[in-house]
C-alpha cells in the first residue's frame, strides 16, 4: 500500500518528502509525478513505507499539517483505476444530430 500526498509545493524534491516521512518510519519509496506536457510537478506524490503501522502513525501526523506553506492532504492511496480509451477514441456526442437522449422541462 502507499500514501496520497496532495497540496504540494511545486517546488518539493524526493528528498524534502523522504525527510518529512522518516520521522514515521522507514521510507521505501517516492514519487513525485510530472506533467506529460511540462515537466512541471503536478503538485501530489506518493509515499510507500515499511509497513501498514508507519504509513498509518504518517497519515495521522500529517494529513492537514502546514509544510512549505501548504497544508497537506495525506491519506492512504487507492488503488489507480482503469481508464477508457484515450480522448478522440469512441463516445460521441455534441451536437448535430438531434437525437439527444434525454429530455428538457421548463
Amino acid at each position: 500500500m502507499s500514501i496520497y500526498v496532495g497540496n504540494l509545493s511545486y517546488e518539493v524534491t524526493q528528498e524534502d518528502l523522504s525527510g518529512v516521512f522518516k520521522e514515521y518510519g522507514t521510507v521505501k519509496r517516492v514519487q513525485l509525478p510530472t506533467d506529460r506536457e511540462t515537466g512541471r510537478l503536478r503538485g501530489f506524490a506518493f509515499v510507500e513505507m515499511s509497513s501498514e503501522a508507519e504509513e498509518t502513525a504518517a497519515i495521522e501526523a500529517l494529513d492537514g499539517a502546514e509544510w512549505m506553506g501548504r497544508d497537506m492532504k495525506v491519506n492512504k492511496a487507492k488503488p489507480r483505476e482503469e481508464r477508457g480509451p484515450s480522448r478522440g477514441a469512441g463516445g460521441g456526442g455534441g451536437r448535430g444530430n438531434g437525437n439527444n437522449s434525454f429530455s428538457r422541462r421548463y
